[in-house]
C-alpha cells in the first residue's frame, strides 16, 4: 500500500503542474446538473425569464420535463401576452416560452403586433429594438400570419448607428460608452430586422456589419490552454457583465446574424472553437443563470453556418505499458453528438523532458465505428515509460460537406505512458573509511522483503546502490529517490540517492555526518524510497537497521531536536486508575442497634403516658369561628416544629433547622398568645358566673 501511495503522490503532483487541458462534451453529468438547478417549485419555474431558460436548457439537453410545468407556465404565457400593461421584456419572453411550449394562445398574438411594430417604429435605445424585433420574429414563427417590416433598411440603419468603429455597441444614444454584452444583442436585433424585411437588405450594411463583427474578434482574448473569450470593458456597474454572459451575447448575436444572411462572417475557425472550449472548460457552474449561458452557447455553436466545433478528446491520459493499453480518442462536437466522416492523424509526438526528440510522425488512427472511438492499435514503436506531447490532427474525408467545420488544426495532448521499472544490482555494503574496502556486503531484494543487519563506527562509510532500467532497457532516472536512517530515539535523517544514467549510489561518510547525527550512537533503521509518477513498481521499503558506534559528543555540539508529541499519547485513552477504599468500621451487633432504636421511642410514649394522665380532653376546644382557627393553626404550627425535628434528623443542618425554627416560633408566639387569652377570657367568664 505504501508503494502505491507514494506512486500515487507523485502522479498527482505532475499533473497539477502540466499546462494543457483537455475538454470533453457536454456529457450526462450536465443533464443531472440541469434538473437540480432547474427544479420547478409547485409546478412552476418562476419568471417567465427563468421558465424560458430552464425550457431551453432542456431543449437543447434533450431532457423532457415539459409536461410537469406547461399548465402554469402557459398562464403566465396567456397573462403576459393579454395584458396590455406587459413591458416589452415580459412578452419577448413569453413568446419564447410559447415557442417551446405551443401554448393555445395563437389568437392573442394577432392583436398585439401593431403594438410590436409600434414599439419598432418609436424605440430609441438598443433594448427596445430587441425586444420588439425578437417579439415580431417569434409572432412569425408561430403564426401562419406574414409580418414583415416595410422600412426594414430605416430600422436597420437606426439600429446600426449606435454600434462603434471597434464593433462594439452603445445602449443608446445618450451613452457613450460601448459595450461587448450589447453587441450581440445588436446582432440578434439586426437579424430579426433581416429575417422581416419584405425586401433586401442593402448590401453594402451587411458588409459593413461582417466588417464590425471581425473588428470586434480583433478584441477576443485567450488563455493559455486555447480557449478564446470576450471580455466586457464597460464602465457602467449597472449594465457590467462577466465573461460568460459577455461572451454568450456574442455568440448567439454571431449565430442568429449568420443564420439569415446569405455568406458567413470571415472568422477563424481556431477561435470558433476557442469559444467552445471556453465554455467547456468552466465544468459544471453553480448557478442556473451561468448554466444557461453555457448550454445555450454551446446549443448555437452546434448549430452555427460560420463553423461548427469538433472536440477531441482521450477518454484517459494515462497509458500503461505493462498493461498493454490502447491510445484512444474521441471526436464529438460540443454537444456530444456523431461527429461527421472524418480521419484523425497522430501527427507528432516529443518526449516531455526532451522536446526535440521526436518519436513519430504522420500514424492514422484506425476507426472504431460501434464506439466511435478512434484507436492506434498498440502505441508506436520506441514509445518508453514518460512524459509526452502527441499532436494530432482532425481532417475531414468529405471536403464538400455542407456543414463548415471547425477542426482546430492540430491539438496538443500531455499524455503519460506508465510502466514496471526494472531494479538491478541493488546492494548495500559497509566501508573502511580510509582505504574504501568492503567489510560487509549485502544483495537486496528491493521487490520483495529485507531484513538487513549492519555495523560501523565513525571511520567507516555506507553505500548503497541500484540499477533502474525502462521496460525497453533505457535509463530511468525517477523524481523521488531517498535514503532515510530513523535512530531509535526516532531522530530521522533523509539523504538524497543520486544516480548518472543506469546506477544510482549513495555513500554515507559517517565522519562528515557524526555532527548530522547529533553523535547519537545506536540502532538505526534503513529505510529507501523510489517513485515516479510513470513508474507502476513504486516503493517505499524498510532495508533493515545498522548498529553505528559514533564518539561523545563535545561539551558545544548540537543537541537533537525535541520530537513531536505524539497525539496518540496526549489525546488518547489514559492508563485505568484503580482504587481500593478502606476497609469499613467494625460496626456493633445488629440486635443492639434495634435495643437502642427501642429505647429513642420511650420518650413519646411517656408524652403518650403523660398526656392521659392529665385527662385530655376538646371540651375546651373554642365553638366561635375566629378562636376555633387560631386554635387549629397553633396547633398545626406544634406539629410542625416536631416535622422540623425530624427533618433535621434526616437531611437538614443546624443553620437551616433554626432559621426555619425561629420562623415557625414566632408564629407560634402569635396564635398562641390569640388562643390563650381566649381561653382566659372563657374561664374569667365562667368563674363570674
Amino acid at each position: 500500500m505504501a508503494r502505491n501511495l507514494v506512486g500515487f503522490l507523485v502522479l498527482i503532483l505532475t499533473l497539477s503542474t502540466c499546462g494543457a487541458s483537455i475538454f470533453h462534451p457536454i456529457s450526462d453529468s450536465h443533464r443531472s446538473a440541469a434538473l437540480e438547478l432547474f427544479a420547478p417549485s409547485e409546478g412552476a419555474f418562476g419568471s417567465l425569464e427563468e421558465s424560458f431558460e430552464a425550457l431551453r436548457t432542456f431543449e437543447i439537453l434533450g431532457i423532457e420535463k415539459k409536461i410537469d410545468v406547461t399548465e402554469s407556465t402557459c398562464q403566465l404565457v396567456a397573462f403576459a401576452v393579454g395584458s396590455s400593461s406587459s413591458s416589452l421584456k415580459d412578452l419577448f419572453f413569453a413568446l419564447r416560452v410559447n415557442g417551446i411550449l405551443k401554448c393555445v394562445i395563437e389568437g392573442v398574438l394577432e392583436g398585439i403586433k401593431s403594438r410590436l411594430q409600434a414599439a419598432v417604429n418609436d424605440a430609441s435605445s438598443l433594448l427596445d429594438f430587441y425586444y420588439s424585433v425578437g417579439s415580431l420574429v417569434l409572432i412569425k414563427d408561430q403564426t401562419s400570419s406574414s409580418v414583415l417590416f416595410g422600412d426594414a433598411d430605416g430600422i436597420f440603419r437606426s439600429i446600426k448607428a449606435l454600434s462603434q468603429s471597434d464593433g462594439r455597441w452603445r445602449y443608446n444614444s445618450n451613452n457613450p460608452e460601448s459595450s461587448t454584452y450589447a453587441a450581440g444583442i445588436a446582432l440578434e436585433a439586426l437579424a430579426g430586422v433581416v429575417s422581416l424585411s419584405s425586401s433586401e437588405i442593402d448590401q453594402s450594411l451587411i458588409d459593413t456589419l461582417k466588417n464590425d463583427i471581425v473588428k470586434l474578434f480583433d478584441s477576443i482574448e485567450k488563455y493559455d490552454d486555447g480557449a478564446f473569450y470576450f471580455d466586457e470593458k464597460h464602465v457602467n456597474a449597472r449594465e457590467h457583465q462577466d465573461a460568460l454572459s459577455t461572451t454568450a451575447s456574442v455568440v448567439r448575436g454571431i449565430t442568429a446574424f449568420s443564420a439569415v444572411i446569405s455568406g458567413s462572417p470571415s472568422l477563424p475557425g481556431d477561435k470558433i472553437l476557442g469559444l467552445a472550449k471556453f465554455f467547456l472548460g468552466i465544468g459544471i457552474p453553480g448557478n442556473a443563470k451561468d448554466f444557461f449561458y453555457q448550454i445555450d452557447s454551446l446549443g448555437c455553436l452546434e448549430s452555427n453556418r460560420v463553423a461548427i466545433p469538433l472536440i477531441l478528446s482521450l477518454p484517459a491520459t494515462v497509458l500503461s505499458l505493462s498493461k498493454k493499453d490502447q491510445l484512444k480518442v474521441k471526436v464529438n462536437t460540443v454537444l456530444g453528438s456523431s461527429a461527421p466522416p472524418l480521419t484523425v492523424k497522430l501527427t507528432k509526438a516529443s518526449s516531455f523532458d526532451s522536446k526535440d526528440s521526436f518519436i513519430i510522425e504522420n500514424q492514422e488512427l484506425k476507426f472504431d465505428p460501434e464506439n466511435a472511438i478512434y484507436f492506434l492499435d498498440g502505441l508506436p514503436k520506441g514509445v518508453d515509460v514518460g512524459h509526452y506531447v502527441f499532436v494530432f490532427e482532425v481532417v475531414l474525408r468529405d471536403p464538400e460537406h455542407k456543414k463548415v467545420y471547425a477542426t482546430g488544426g492540430q491539438t496538443r495532448v500531455p499524455l503519460f505512458v506508465t510502466g514496471v521499472i526494472k531494479i538491478d544490482g541493488a546492494e548495500i555494503a559497509v566501508l573502511d573509511g580510509d582505504l574504501g574496502s568492503i567489510e560487509t556486503q549485502k544483495k537486496l531484494d528491493l521487490a520483495g522483503q529485507n531484513t538487513v543487519s549492519l555495523s560501523a563506527n565513525h571511520l567507516q562509510k555506507l553505500r548503497l546502490s541500484f540499477q533502474l532500467t525502462t521496460p525497453l532497457g533505457n535509463a530511468f532516472k525517477p523524481h523521488q529517490a531517498f535514503l532515510k536512517l530513523r535512530h531509535e530515539s526516532k531522530v530521522e535523517h533523509i539523504f538524497v540517492v543520486g544516480g548518472s544514467g543506469k546506477e544510482f549510489e549513495t555513500i554515507l561518510d559517517f565522519l562528515g555526518l557524526v555532527d548530522k547525527l547529533f553523535y547519537l550512537s545506536g540502532t538505526y533503521d534503513i529505510q529507501l524510497t523510489v517513485g515516479d509518477s510513470v513508474m507502476e513498481n513504486s516503493f517505499l521499503l524498510a532495508l533493515g537497521h545498522i548498529e553505528l558506534d559514533l564518539p561523545e559528543p563535545p561539551e558545544k555540539s548540537t543537541r537533537p531536536p525535541p520530537q513531536p508529541l505524539d497525539p496518540y499519547l496526549r489525546y488518547g485513552p489514559k492508563a485505568e486508575i484503580t482504587h481500593i477504599f478502606r476497609a469499613p468500621e467494625k460496626r456493633p451487633p445488629q440486635e443492639l442497634s434495634l435495643a437502642f432504636l427501642g429505647l429513642t421511642f420511650l420518650p413519646l410514649v411517656g408524652f403518650l403516658v403523660g398526656l392521659l394522665r392529665l385527662g385530655v380532653n376538646l371540651k375546651s376546644f373554642p365553638a366561635s369561628a375566629a378562636p376555633a382557627i387560631f386554635a387549629i393553626l397553633f396547633q398545626l404550627g406544634i406539629a410542625a416544629v416536631l416535622l422540623l425535628y425530624v427533618l433535621f434528623w434526616l437531611k437538614l443542618d443546624l443553620f437551616t433547622t433554626l432559621k426555619t425554627l425561629g420562623l415557625l416560633g414566632a408564629f407560634l408566639v402569635f396564635v398562641g398568645h390569640r388562643i390563650l387569652s381566649h381561653l382566659a377570657s372563657t374561664s374569667s367568664k365562667l368563674k363570674s358566673a
